[in-house]
């Protein structure tokens, strides 16, 4: 791990600052992970080397991907997602075609 005193390369999340989409985020308004104004950005995921559209929630730190599970609702109603797991890697797509990349 490092100190926040420590300087860290331009693709981890904590030195890029507002170029570079938040370690964890989800599109669930309910969920305490959720910011409006970042997702109206545009976040563009890559997980397993793979450009993913239908990704709910991610984890850049800890390698984790949720996606909706088809069509099937919980009993809140709520869409009943799956946690994959692999190499997560997001940018902002208003940046143009070289966005600076958060990855672990």
């Amino acid at each position: 791990m490092s100190d926040e005193n420590t300087p860290e390369s331009p693709e981890t999340p904590a030195a890029a600052g507002p170029d570079v989409p938040p370690d964890h985020i989800c599109v669930n308004p309910r969920s305490k992970f959720f910011d409006g104004d970042k997702l109206q950005r545009g976040i563009g995921i890559r997980f397993k080397g793979r450009e993913r559209t239908d990704i709910e929630e991610y984890s850049i730190s800890e390698g984790w991907v949720r996606v909706q599970a088809g069509k099937t609702l919980d009993r809140k109603g709520q869409p009943l997602t799956i946690k994959l797991k692999g190499e997560v890697e997001a940018w902002y797509e208003d940046l143009g075609d070289e966005p600076p990349v958060a990855k672990a």
